[in-house]
């Protein structure tokens, strides 16, 4: 079914931000980004949203697609919507959270995603988006 409408709509995507353990120190998933915006840069995985998927569905999707992770339990953690936090159109997202074992973490890039990669919490590479902030703001959240 085609849609049309008289005014500009956002864009939806949706964004993760998966935790794991290694003795005492936190690390968090990132992926290297295969094309622009971004290209070469670190972010968090995650995507477009499809017409014919909830976020959920969505979250998981794209988790699996850009890292090889799945079966991941992810909560829904808060939308983000500034004006300028993608360069390519107006896009609000929706982040998703969770934690896997040290067992099931081995992640590999895959999609657009070039690498998949844990990285300490207090140790981020530059990251592409508003995802340094996303992170924090998570962080905060579970602590």
């Amino acid at each position: 079914m085609p849609y049309t409408y008289e005014y500009p709509r956002p864009a939806v995507s949706v964004d993760m931000v998966v935790f794991r353990k290694i003795q005492e120190e936190l690390e968090v998933l990132l992926i290297r980004r295969k094309h622009p915006p971004y290209q070469g840069m670190w972010a968090l995985p995650g995507g477009f949203v499809e017409i014919d998927e909830t976020l959920e569905q969505a979250a998981a999707r794209e988790l699996e697609e850009e890292t090889g992770l799945q079966g991941i339990s992810l909560e829904q953690f808060r939308a983000f919507s500034n004006l300028d936090r993608d360069p390519r159109t107006r896009v609000i997202t929706i982040v998703f959270y969770g934690t896997v074992q040290f067992e099931a973490s081995e992640a590999r890039g895959g999609d657009d995603a070039e690498k998949a990669e844990w990285f300490p919490v207090d140790e981020l590479p530059p990251l592409g988006f508003d995802h340094r902030e996303i992170i924090s703001f998570v962080i905060m959240k579970i602590k």
